[in-house]
């Protein structure tokens, strides 16, 4: 498998959201706004990056009756780490996101990647499955971050241009699960013939 296509295989063909259907609790807890859903998918890529290259430099070392509970503390490591960082530098997304930074350590989308890939291959290829796997996800994110901010409110990224209030249906959970219905309609319709 080629490098390019290993990263691709994340954002197109495999993309955790919107052809996987995983991690729809961040997804559709956090996408309120752009900003929001940008944030948790860059915070989820950190963690799939690194727990993915420590995993894979660490494979022939972890036992394999203890494996799964040796990958949920190599990324439970990395999710403090994150956790502390944007504790202290980013401590306005940091608030907005709560609960669902710690629970990215639960994250199927990570665990998955970590015994069905990082575990199985070298470093590099490891990395790049992380990089892939975390850029369809924050992309998915932010897109629908988008699409809810837009519509619920009438402004993108936190800057207004629509007057009004915007639809509120697209501010809560209700909105979540019709903007992500289309979104991967969308998606499944302009990456059909990619994936065949």
């Amino acid at each position: 498998m080629s490098k390019l296509k290993i990263i691709t295989d994340g954002i197109i063909r495999n993309n955790p959201v919107f052809a996987l259907l995983l991690g729809m609790c961040p997804t559709l807890g956090t996408t309120t706004s752009a900003i929001n859903g940008m944030g948790m998918g860059l915070a989820t890529l950190f963690v799939l990056i690194c727990s993915n290259t420590a995993i894979s430099l660490l494979k022939n070392v972890i036992p394999g009756k203890v494996r799964i509970p040796a990958f949920i503390v190599v990324i439970a490591s990395f999710v403090t780490i994150l956790q502390l960082l944007m504790e202290a530098h980013l401590p306005d997304l940091y608030a907005t996101l709560g609960l669902f930074i710690p629970l990215i350590v639960v994250n199927c989308i990570i665990l998955g990647r970590a015994e069905a890939f990082a575990s199985k291959r070298n470093v590099l290829a490891a990395l790049l499955d992380g990089v892939g796997t975390g850029l369809g996800f924050t992309l998915a994110l932010t897109l629908l971050g988008a699409v809810r901010e837009l519509l619920g409110t009438g402004s993108l990224f936190g800057y207004k241009f629509i007057a009004g209030d915007g639809m509120l249906i697209f501010v809560l959970a209700p909105g979540a699960f019709i903007a992500l219905g289309y979104l991967i309609v969308l998606f499944n319709q302009a990456t059909a013939k990619l994936k065949a």
